[in-house]
C-alpha cells in the first residue's frame, strides 16, 4: 500500500511512503505531485492524507483565491484519478505526534522518524516544515486510514 501525504501550503510538500519506507519527498508543485502519484501502479492502492485548510484572518483575498484554486486542483486531480483521500485538519494529524502550531517541532519529529529524509529542498539552506509535515501526514495515513 502507498500512503501519500500532502501539505498544500505555499511552501508545502508531497510525500509517498510504501508501507513504512520513504520513497518520495519533494516540495509541492504540480509536476512533483504527478511524479508522486505516478509511483503507484494502480491508483486504487494509494491513500492520501490531505491537510484540510481554510482562509485565515488578515490574509489577502488574491493570495487566498490562488491558494484555494491550488487546493481545489489537488482534490480534482485525486478525484479524477480515483485516489482515495481524506481531508484532515492540522489539529487532528498533529495531535498524533504531540505537535502544536510550532513548525520547528514538525521538523524534529520527522527527523526522529525518518533520519534519512532530505528536508532541505534544492536551492535552500534550511529544512522546510512543509516537507516535514507532508512526511508526517503520510505517516498519519499509514497509521490511521483503512478504506
Amino acid at each position: 500500500m502507498l500512503y501519500l501525504g500532502c501539505d498544500p501550503g505555499r511552501k508545502g510538500g508531497v510525500c509517498v511512503l510504501e508501507d513504512d519506507k520513504l520513497v518520495y519527498l519533494a516540495p509541492l508543485t504540480k509536476s512533483n505531485f504527478f511524479a508522486a502519484v505516478d509511483l503507484c501502479p494502480s491508483y486504487g492502492t494509494m491513500i492520501c492524507c490531505l491537510e484540510k485548510v481554510h482562509a485565515m484572518p488578515k490574509q489577502g483575498s488574491v493570495s487566498m483565491f490562488t491558494f484555494g484554486e491550488g487546493y481545489g486542483w489537488l482534490k480534482g486531480v485525486m478525484d479524477s484519478l480515483q485516489i482515495r483521500y481524506q481531508e484532515i485538519p492540522p489539529q487532528t494529524w498533529k495531535k498524533e505526534f504531540g505537535l502544536n502550531s510550532e513548525k520547528t517541532k514538525s521538523v524534529e519529529v520527522a527527523r526522529q522518524l525518518y533520519p534519512e529524509a532530505e528536508l532541505i529542498p534544492e536551492g535552500c539552506r534550511k529544512e522546510q516544515d512543509g516537507l516535514a509535515e507532508a512526511l508526517l501526514m503520510a505517516v498519519y495515513a499509514r497509521r490511521r486510514f483503512c478504506f
